[in-house]
């Protein structure tokens, strides 16, 4: 009796030990199996080992058995537990302890290339753009999703423009050119509010915006008026979709009263505004769509804070590595 007793708990314990043994099997196969023929052999060891100390510490499973799944001598995994860091490996340490303060500081908008850019200029290093790939695909760490914006038919304008811009979408001097639109956001409460804003074409910058209750002309007189005001001897090429505010007789006096020349993206082409509709986008995805926002001060509030981020701290590939105003101010003062 005593010795079936013994028989069924060794039966149990074998069976138990098959269950854990058949959990770390599954484990550490998928951890073989990462980064397909792209992923080194010794890299792909050193997620086993790394899978056996996660498996050995989280769930209990025996190292000897996972050693054995695995086909790894128990001696090995023991010399890489023990073994020194390399410089290498240390280095990656500390930058990836960057790679995490600034993911939480911009609350997960960069991915690897803005990360890139962002690490080197905190650092003051080059380190390439794969290495910080690698680094954030080892914590699976990515950015937000861009929404598809929807597009819309435009009704027939009053006064209409030429397409003078013709997606020459360069600049070499400030004030150059600029392109404005006017998007929309939803609130918590079902009400909406517009952002009108002019974005300048040679560094990217924001020069005006202004945010309301209502997508109406006063909202765009608005915007225009900042710009004007924080830019006085600004003559642009000022270029917008034709929505109504823009083919207003009342904007085209405004535009003559600075010499202006007026420009129109052509009829349902967006992509003739293509920059600003990649504003919108950027900031949609990076503000916008991370958040409820339940009254216009909440909205507003944070609006404010993202164009002072965008203007003064989004580092841009395009722009050598700086913010637009950095680089704004950089070619004003040359």
């Amino acid at each position: 009796m005593q010795r079936g007793g013994k028989s069924r708990g060794k039966a149990a314990a074998a069976g138990g030990g098959k269950q854990k043994a058949s959990n770390g099997e599954r484990f550490l196969k998928k951890i073989e199996r990462t980064g397909g023929e792209a992923v080194s052999r010794l890299t792909r060891r050193r997620k086993v080992y790394e899978a056996i100390h996660t498996l050995h510490q989280e769930k209990g499973y025996e190292i000897a058995s996972l050693c054995t799944l695995s086909g790894i001598p128990r001696c090995s995994y023991y010399k890489w537990l023990h073994r020194e860091e390399s410089a290498s490996e240390k280095e990656n340490t500390l930058l990836l302890e960057e790679i995490i303060r600034l993911y939480s500081e911009v609350k997960g908008i960069y991915g690897y290339r803005r990360m890139t850019l962002n690490v080197n200029s905190r650092l003051k290093r080059n380190y390439n753009h794969k290495r910080i790939y690698r680094l954030m695909k080892s914590v699976h760490m990515q950015a937000v999703i861009r929404r598809k914006k929807k597009h819309y038919v435009m009704s027939e304008p009053r006064i209409t423009a030429e397409n003078v811009l013709n997606r020459a979408f360069t600049a070499n001097r400030p004030n150059e050119k600029w392109l404005t639109d006017v998007t929309e956001f939803k609130l918590i409460n079902g009400k909406k509010a517009y952002l009108s804003a002019i974005l300048d074409l040679h560094d990217k910058s924001i020069v005006a915006y202004a945010l309301g209750r209502s997508n109406n002309n006063q909202l765009v007189f608005d915007t225009f008026d900042r710009a004007v005001r924080a830019n006085p001897s600004a003559h642009p090429l000022f270029h917008s979709d034709r929505g109504y505010q823009y083919t207003n007789r009342q904007f085209k006096a405004k535009l003559d009263g600075i010499h202006a020349t007026q420009s129109m993206s052509r009829p349902g082409r967006c992509i003739d505004n293509g920059p600003m509709e990649g504003f919108w986008g950027i900031l949609k995805s990076e503000m916008y769509y991370l958040q409820q926002f339940h009254t216009f001060e909440e909205l507003k509030k944070a609006i404010d804070e993202y164009m002072d981020f965008y203007n003064t701290r989004r580092l841009q590939a395009k722009l050598k590595a700086l913010a637009p105003l950095a680089y704004r101010n950089q070619t004003l003062v040359a």
